[in-house]
Formats: structure tokens, C-alpha cells, sequence
């Protein structure tokens, strides 16, 4: 049984990469019927893509968007770093499905302004080139993290993240997340929005900042790499859905395909 939700908020999905959670994401999608649908930036990833590497659950995921358009849901595909070849399509639209920079709109009253956010992270304004060797590495660091838990869950243990640790260290050392953010409040403040929307980070996050009058709220849809989470409007409010794979025990997925990936992948380009 589908729940009816007002709107959804995915980030950093990266499909076609290694790490990248599309089994557990098709089961969420499946569970749920938005009115509203926006992927907020690297939900396909193109700097790791590979033709030889775009699993039958991944196409299942896009098939699923799809889906969802035809049958009445709005969706947004809001340009990321990792998929800015949208960029040279936008503004573009088929039928409910519509590629964006960003998004504004209203929503209870409030003024929401959703964004990638990967304009605010130095890394990409300085030097793309070393951005994109980052996020080799990243990819890399996920296949032995994936590696290293399958045996820690063979013997009892509990999942741990590397690629999660590593990242927070350096991040942390550069003030990063906090500049993040932080510039992230100032623009949305700027555009005189109540609700600023981005992902980027991989931080899911809720936070309420007062600044002199104004007081704006900062979200983060997090991702699913090492989180797994989403972003869920209901009940005139914001919430982080983090996937359990313990609500989707009785969920059959519906398989879309029966054909071999390469075979599929090879129709849709």
C-alpha cells in the first residue's frame, strides 16, 4: 500500500556508482505516492559513469521516476555537480518532468527555495579537475568499506562507515559542513525564502537559525550512499525518512525488467 505524500526531497542518489543504494531506493519509491517529486542535484552520477557499469536496479529506479510522472506526480530534476550535464538543457520540460537550477515555490504559506548546493563548496569553485579525483577516491573508499562490512555482518558486528569518517575528519578540520551551511542560510536569506532545500553534503539535517527578524530553516536530504534518507512534507511540516529495511519486509518489488542490464541500457541510449 502506497502512502500518500505531498512532496519528496532525494539528493545525491548517484546512480552508477559502486555505492550507490538502488535496491533500497526502489523499495522506498514503491512505498510511496508524492505529489510532488524533487531530485536535488547528483542523482545520476556522470563523472563515474560507465556504460559497463548501470545495474538492472538502477534503470529500475529511473523506470520508477517515470512512472510516477505518467501517473500524475510533478518531478524536479534540479541540476547537481555530478550530473551538470543537465545544465546545458535547462529550462526543459516533458511532461511532468521538468529540469531546473533551482526551484522556488510556496508551499503552507511558506517560501521554499530548493538547490543543489554545490556552488557554495570551494573545492568545485577552485579546481574542478581535484574535485572529480575526490570523488574517484570517494567511490573507491565505498567498494572497500562495502567489502569490509559484508564480512563485519558475517560475524556479528555492526556496519561502519570509512568513506563517512574520513570525510567528516577533513571536513571538519576546513570548518566545511558549518560554511556550508552557513552560506547557504545567507543566499536563502537573500532570495527572502523561509525554507532553504539543498543536499550536496551527504548531512541530512534540520535546522531552525534566527537571523535579527528573519527567522529561515535549513534542510538537508542527506543521500543514499551511506544514509539512505529523504526528505518527506506532511503534516504542514519537514521530516528526514530514514530507510529501514525492517518497514519493507512484507514489500515485494515490483521487478520492471527480466532482461539482462546491458541489454536494457543499450534501448534506453
Amino acid at each position: 500500500m502506497e502512502r500518500n505524500v505531498k512532496l519528496v526531497v532525494l539528493s545525491d542518489v548517484h546512480l552508477g556508482t559502486f555505492g550507490c543504494h538502488a535496491e533500497e531506493l526502489l523499495q522506498y519509491l514503491q512505498s510511496i505516492k508524492p505529489e510532488t517529486l524533487i531530485l536535488n542535484g547528483d542523482f545520476i552520477d556522470g563523472w563515474q559513469f560507465k556504460r559497463s557499469y548501470f545495474p538492472l536496479d538502477h534503470i529500475q529506479v529511473l523506470y520508477e521516476i517515470m512512472k510516477k510522472a505518467m501517473e500524475g506526480t510533478k518531478v524536479y530534476y534540479l541540476a547537481g555537480n555530478h550530473d551538470e550535464f543537465i545544465r546545458k538543457f535547462i529550462p526543459f520540460f516533458s511532461g511532468n518532468i521538468h529540469f531546473r537550477e533551482q526551484l522556488e515555490i510556496e508551499i503552507g504559506g511558506r517560501r521554499h527555495l530548493f538547490f543543489h548546493g554545490d556552488a557554495f563548496d570551494f573545492t568545485i569553485r577552485l579546481s574542478p579537475f581535484i574535485a572529480r579525483l575526490g570523488g574517484i577516491g570517494y567511490d573507491t573508499l565505498i567498494k572497500i568499506n562495502t567489502l569490509i562490512n559484508k564480512f563485519r555482518n558475517k560475524f556479528g558486528f555492526e556496519r561502519v562507515s570509512f568513506a563517512h569518517m574520513v570525510k567528516s575528519k577533513i571536513k571538519r578540520a576546513i570548518n566545511f559542513i558549518k560554511d556550508f551551511e552557513e552560506q547557504a542560510i545567507r543566499y536563502g536569506i537573500s532570495r527572502n525564502a523561509d525554507f532553504v532545500i539543498c543536499g550536496h553534503i551527504h548531512m541530512p539535517k534540520i535546522r531552525v537559525e534566527n537571523q535579527g527578524l528573519k527567522k529561515i530553516t535549513y534542510v538537508n536530504s542527506g543521500d543514499w550512499i551511506e544514509n539512505l534518507t529523504a526528505l518527506e512534507y506532511k503534516d504542514h511540516d519537514w521530516y528526514i525518512h530514514k530507510y529501514d529495511a525492517t518497514d519493507y519486509q512484507y514489500l515485494n518489488k515490483h521487478l520492471i525488467f527480466k532482461e539482462k542490464p546491458a541489454k536494457v541500457f543499450a534501448e534506453l541510449v
